[in-house]
Parts: structure tokens; C-alpha cells; sequence
């Protein structure tokens, strides 16, 4: 019997922004996406239940079905993760074209 595997707050988050990042993608909206977080930080330190509420774009795109995306909007860490991630699989889609 194997035992159960725990996983380190860095390995959930890194799940949280694939998670995220993929359902952007499944969208089309990687580019915008990207654009819009890069445009969002002077109000980055108001925290991502902030960046929710004062933004419909983000508000219908991530939280349509995506748990925890707060924890992924929470710092600026996740935020760059996201950013990284979301560069990434535009790449890789351009590489499948």
C-alpha cells in the first residue's frame, strides 16, 4: 500500500495556476489575459478579492468554475506564475500550429 502523497503549498499553487492558466487558454483569451494582468498592477496591493470585485473581465473568466483562484490573485507571486504560465502555453500552442 503506498502512502499518501502531501503536497507542499508551492506544488498547489503551481496547481491553482496551471488550473487557471488552462481555462484562460480553453477560452482564447491567453494574450488578453496576460496584457490585462501586466495593466492590473497598480492595484495589485489591493489584493485579489479587490481585483474581483472592481473588474467584470476577470470576475467572468475566473471564477466561472476555477477553485481557489483567489489564492492564485493573492500575492504577487501568484500572479507572476500565472503570467509565466500562461506565456508558456501560448508558446507551446504556437509550436502545436
Amino acid at each position: 500500500m503506498s502512502e499518501p502523497r502531501f503536497l507542499r503549498r508551492d506544488e498547489v499553487q503551481d496547481e491553482l495556476v496551471d488550473a487557471v492558466a488552462r481555462e484562460v487558454q480553453m477560452r482564447g483569451m491567453t494574450t488578453s489575459m496576460v496584457l490585462f494582468l501586466e495593466a492590473s498592477r497598480p492595484y495589485r496591493p489591493l489584493g485579489s478579492p479587490a481585483m474581483l470585485f472592481f473588474d467584470p473581465v476577470l470576475r467572468s473568466i475566473l471564477t466561472g468554475g476555477i477553485a481557489g483562484v483567489e489564492r492564485v490573485l493573492a500575492d504577487e507571486s501568484g500572479i507572476e506564475r500565472l503570467i509565466e504560465r500562461l506565456e508558456e502555453l501560448d508558446e507551446e500552442s504556437r509550436w502545436d500550429s
